[in-house]
């Protein structure tokens, strides 16, 4: 989009905004492209006294919650800025308040020296605001150029628009083919999408959720190249992660937010990994404690298992191998969309009924019994627990309350008797959780969806590890979870561990793998990387396997040669 595009509209960007370009940089490029499209890029502009962004008084009620409460923000030219807080501390509010997409009710908006308002995504886009999501927004069957040729506000020519697309991503060291289908990328891929559809409209202001949740260690120093870049060009960037190392090694500032209201301001830089964690959550965090033990049986063992994918955009198991002790945590790193989900499938049950072909019976053998062919109950009652990946719709019915949900489960724990539910004994479980927990809640009655995720990440967690199972599998246990319940979740594990359950940990962060695990491997392109102890490996090492790039057999090296699969 280019500058003079902004005398139009409402929310339109106010006439003193800075115009003036560099004649060198990425606006050498010409700005032919798209009729009346978007430009090449952030373009460098003079150094600014004025903030670009001031919030001021942004208060935001909703039915039960105050989600935002008298916030101020300042953001300035150039400046990379962290938003920190908890769960529920108001961050995602506050950025879609930003990024249109909710309006505040009450509060005023300043946009280099004007006050404005945001009535929508679009009127964002029109000031120069974009913003990366933390869950991305492509459809499978379409091309690059055409996923973002949907996100454009203005009329274009695919043609011109996909030479644009290969211009500015090669420009920032994000090169993607817009004549790709997006079903063929990988996650770190489609990622470069969201940010070359936001470069495309020429940003002032990008807001990034979460933006490294899902890269391997390598992607994510690519991104900070990029994203420092973009700064060193006169683009504010609002980054949101709940990792205090990234923020330390990336952003210059950060407002830090609890409860809706913002709490202080500090440099990251000059603070530590506790201190900031102590401003999110009020309280310093405790270190993990582990009891000395000994790994004692083999109570999960999986044997060559080859599934079949049934989507045609997901990825086929072949001859995954590993075994899981008793008293041990076995991690598995990898970029999602690597065979996860069809190996939680097929450890958990879900989709092996009796009649499943090419699904061999010791495939999969839970405490000596061999369970390749059982359903989830069947291998439930053998004591298997299971939290999968997806909190609401999997892990509980959003609909339903926290006792409703226990029962989904936990059914065998006296809560039915001759057909019959015994609701008391439901509540009463669903209290024990909660409180066992620190679940914050309005009680057993409270509906899942009325959770933050880090609460109802606690309760499935709990529900689980309270019907005292043998064998327990977790999927992305602290995935988007603040620090103070990721900490309490991992030490749950650890403990649990102690107590002789054995627990394999499928996440794709690398962090959490080694804080908690005894071995770890790696899933990429539906193979499993050899097997390593944690102490004996490390991120490089790891993060190259997530891209495909390990031997064959167990314990083998790494090979260069080896084509991603990732």
């Amino acid at each position: 989009m280019s500058d003079s595009s902004y005398s139009d509209g409402a929310a339109a960007q106010p006439a003193n905004g800075p115009t003036d370009k560099p004649t060198s940089g990425p606006t050498d490029k010409p700005t032919n492209g798209p009729t009346n499209g978007p430009t090449s890029g952030p373009t460098n502009r003079p150094e600014q006294t004025a903030p670009r962004l001031v919030l001021q008084g942004i208060t935001k009620q909703y039915p039960a919650v105050r989600a935002n409460d008298d916030v101020t923000l300042v953001v300035a030219p150039g400046e990379i800025h962290a938003v920190l807080g908890e769960n529920g501390a108001g961050k995602s509010t506050l950025m879609k308040i930003i990024y249109g997409a909710v309006r505040p009710d009450a509060g005023e908006i300043h946009w280099e020296g004007q006050a404005v308002e945001i009535a929508s995504p679009a009127a964002a886009r029109k000031l120069g605001i974009g913003m990366v999501f933390q869950h991305f927004s492509l459809f499978e069957t379409l091309t690059v150029g055409e996923n973002i040729a949907l996100a454009l506000d203005e009329p274009f020519d695919l043609k011109t628009l996909s030479k644009r697309i290969r211009e500015v991503s090669a420009d920032y060291g994000l090169d993607i083919d817009p004549q790709r289908h997006v079903h063929s990328l990988t996650v770190g891929e489609r990622q470069r999408v969201e940010i070359v559809r936001c470069l495309l409209q020429n940003p002032r202001l990008l807001i990034m959720d979460e933006p490294t949740s899902v890269l391997t260690p390598q992607a994510v120093r690519k991104l900070f190249a990029t994203l420092r870049r973009l700064a060193a060009e006169g683009c504010s960037i609002l980054y949101i992660s709940h990792k205090l190392d990234e923020i330390q090694e990336l952003c210059d500032t950060a407002t830090v937010m609890r409860g809706g209201r913002v709490t202080g301001h500090v440099k990251p830089k000059g603070e530590t990994h506790a201190s900031l964690a102590q401003l999110m959550v009020g309280h310093s965090l405790p270190d993990y404690t582990r009891r000395e033990h000994n790994p004692g049986a083999v109570l999960l063992d999986v044997k060559q298992l080859s599934v079949q994918s049934d989507d045609p955009f997901g990825t086929s198991l072949e001859n995954v191998s590993f075994s899981v002790h008793a008293g041990e945590i076995f991690g598995i790193a990898g970029v999602s969309g690597n065979g996860q989900a069809e190996l939680l499938a097929a450890l958990s049950g879900e989709k092996q009924g009796e009649k499943r072909r090419g699904v061999r019976t010791d495939a999969v053998t839970i405490c000596g019994k061999a369970a390749g062919r059982l359903g989830a109950g069947g291998r439930r009652a053998l004591g298997f627990g299971f939290v999968p990946e997806e909190r609401l719709g999997r892990g509980a019915v959003p609909a339903m309350t926290l006792a409703e949900n226990a029962l989904l489960t936990a059914h065998r724990q006296q809560m039915v008797s001759s057909g019959w539910i015994k609701a008391g004994a439901m509540r009463a479980f669903a209290k024990r959780c909660i409180d066992a927990f620190d679940v914050r809640c309005g009680g057993p009655e409270a509906l899942a969806q009325s959770l933050s995720g880090g609460n109802l990440q606690k309760y499935i967690v709990g529900r689980e590890m309270l019907q005292a199972p043998k064998v327990l599998v977790v999927a992305q246990p602290t995935w988007g979870v603040d620090v103070g319940a990721s900490a309490f979740i991992r030490q749950q594990l650890l403990d649990l561990s102690a107590r002789g359950v054995a627990i394999l940990v499928i996440s794709e962060e690398l962090e959490e793998l080694f804080d908690i695990c005894d071995r770890i491997a790696v899933l990429a392109g539906g193979r499993l990387s050899p097997v390593r102890a944690v102490g004996a490996t490390n991120a490089e090492e790891i993060g190259r396997w997530m891209a495909g790039l390990f031997g064959g057999r167990e314990g083998a090296a790494p090979s260069a040669e080896q084509p991603a699969h990732a």
